[in-house]
C-alpha cells in the first residue's frame, strides 16, 4: 500500500509510542494491538487499542489530563456483546463504578479518573482509548 497517496493514514501494525512505553509486566496480562498519534500519522489525534487477557496485579493510579478522553471497554462474546466478560473497577472523582457491560466513558478535561482495577477477565476485553491531544502523555 505504500505506493498509494493515502496509505499513510492506515495503521495496521503496532508502532511503539516513544512517549508512552509499555509498563513493566504489561504483556503478562494484556496485548497492545495498535497505536496512533501525531508522531505516527502526522495530524492525527491519539488512539490506542489493547486486549485485556487476565487481571493484572496492579491497577492504574488516579490522574487528570488537560484534555478530554474517551475510554472504551468492549466484551468479546458475539452472542452477548454487552456482557463485558469480566469486571473492572473504575473511579471518576470520588465515585466508584463496577463495570460489567461494554461501555464508552467520556472523561472531560480536568476530571480526576481512576484508579482503574481490572478485577476479573473471563474472556478477552477490548480496551480502546482516545484523546484529542496529539502527543499523549500520562
Amino acid at each position: 500500500m505504500t505506493d498509494r497517496k493515502n496509505a499513510k493514514y492506515i495503521v495496521s501494525d503496532l508502532i511503539p509510542n516513544p512517549d508512552r512505553p509499555e509498563p513493566p509486566g504489561y504483556s503478562e496480562w494484556a496485548k497492545r494491538l495498535l497505536w496512533m498519534n501525531d508522531k505516527i500519522v502526522p495530524g492525527s489525534y491519539n488512539f490506542m487499542a489493547s486486549w485485556y487477557l487476565k487481571a493484572p496485579t496492579k491497577g492504574l493510579e488516579a490522574h487528570v489530563h488537560d484534555y478530554p478522553e474517551v475510554i472504551i471497554f468492549l466484551g468479546s462474546n458475539p452472542e452477548d456483546p454487552y456482557d463485558l466478560g469480566g469486571e473492572i473497577e473504575f473511579w471518576m472523582e470520588d465515585e466508584q463504578y463496577i463495570l460489567t457491560r461494554s461501555c464508552f466513558i467520556w472523561v472531560p478535561t480536568g476530571l480526576r479518573h481512576c484508579p482503574m482495577v481490572v478485577r476479573r477477565v473471563d474472556r478477552p476485553i477490548m480496551h480502546l482509548g482516545s484523546s484529542v491531544r496529539k502527543d499523549f502523555k500520562m
